[in-house]
């Protein structure tokens, strides 16, 4: 399939003579308002990277529970070849198709979120094998933490002719590694592919991949619009008041993709990440027909019991009076109609 690009408007002032807010003058980023994404206490810092170093070497359970026939599931829902569908892969990873068009979300098919073998390890295999993807027309990626910018499966990914939508400062190591074609964006900026368009929406987070890279690199969520559909993707996010934002700018999404685990301890993760309490409340916020529970049960990340963030999902959903059919729970490999 032939992949039309088209380059659009910025939907921030046009001519603007001031530094954005999250650009900073010596180059990099930051979160307005915000202090450089959340840098926790020293020894707060510490003890919880302690923490991380003996539960890796514990047996772990309670990995999100996964379909027995993802391909036959996938299959059933794909066989209008006009139906949105979406795919949880694992972890961030969706697989989505909208307007007729596949894409993934920060896709991450690697058994370590690790630039070695050592780290958080994959807890179940992903939902279906990368052989087993349609073809992919792009990929949109939130930031470049190691469990969402994924070098060897993006590399595949290039391979077959996948573009790639990356936030500001992100494009340079894709392009080091021969992954590619890239398109950059800006928060608020948007771009048309092959009928859809993406907007890069601002997040609330931080970006690092070695010792002396701290955000040089933007961070973000994505929306991607067609004619009857909007689908919006959070990538990793603590809650601000983007998603008023989000939804008086771009309009309330049919299916918002929001982050429910790693969210302890509190002092540490609040700074840059969303509890299932918080989820729901963007739901609220964003006026989301229907949402899906992302970022959970797939590494082991944080503090919490790996099966607790979609108890937790589940409980605020019903609390606040939308329940189980309007805020998803998916298994891995699990394919569902939106």
């Amino acid at each position: 399939m032939a992949t039309v690009v088209a380059l659009l408007l910025t939907l921030t002032p046009a001519g603007a003579a001031a530094l954005p807010a999250h650009h900073l003058p010596a180059g990099g980023f930051t979160n307005p308002g915000y202090v450089d994404g959340g840098r926790p206490a020293i020894l707060s810092g510490l003890g919880f990277l302690a923490g991380r170093v003996v539960r890796a070497f514990r047996p772990l359970g309670r990995a999100a529970a996964s379909v027995d026939d993802s391909a036959a599931m996938f299959k059933r829902w794909t066989a209008d070849q006009n139906a949105p569908t979406v795919t949880w892969i694992g972890h961030s990873s969706l697989l989505v198709r909208q307007g007729g068009v596949y894409f993934l979300t920060d896709p991450m098919w690697s058994d370590y979120a690790s630039p070695i073998k050592l780290g958080p390890r994959r807890l179940q295999p992903p939902g279906m094998t990368l052989a087993e993807l349609p073809d992919i027309a792009f990929v949109v990626i939130s930031h470049n933490h190691y469990d969402h910018l994924d070098l060897p499966t993006l590399r595949v990914l290039s391979e077959r002719g996948s573009i790639f939508v990356v936030p500001l400062g992100n494009a340079a190591l894709l392009d080091e590694e021969g992954i590619g074609p890239l398109l950059e964006l800006d928060w608020w900026q948007s771009v048309k592919v092959d009928g859809l368009e993406i907007t890069c929406v601002p997040a609330r987070h931080w970006s690092r991949r070695g010792l002396l890279d701290r955000n040089r690199a933007l961070w973000s969520g994505w929306t991607v619009k067609s004619e009857d559909r909007l689908f919006y993707f959070a990538g990793d996010t603590a809650p601000f008041g983007v998603f008023d934002e989000i939804r008086s700018r771009l309009g309330s999404p049919t299916l918002a993709a929001l982050p429910v685990g790693a969210y302890l301890p509190i002092e540490i993760m609040s700074l840059s990440h969303m509890n299932p309490e918080q989820a729901i409340d963007a739901a609220v916020s964003l006026g989301a027909s229907r949402t899906v529970a992302v970022h959970f049960g797939t590494f082991d990340l944080a503090e919490e019991e790996l099966d607790e963030p979609p108890r937790r999902f589940r409980a605020a959903s019903m609390q606040a009076a939308r329940g189980a059919e309007v805020d998803w729970v998916l298994k891995v490999g699990e394919t569902r109609g939106w």
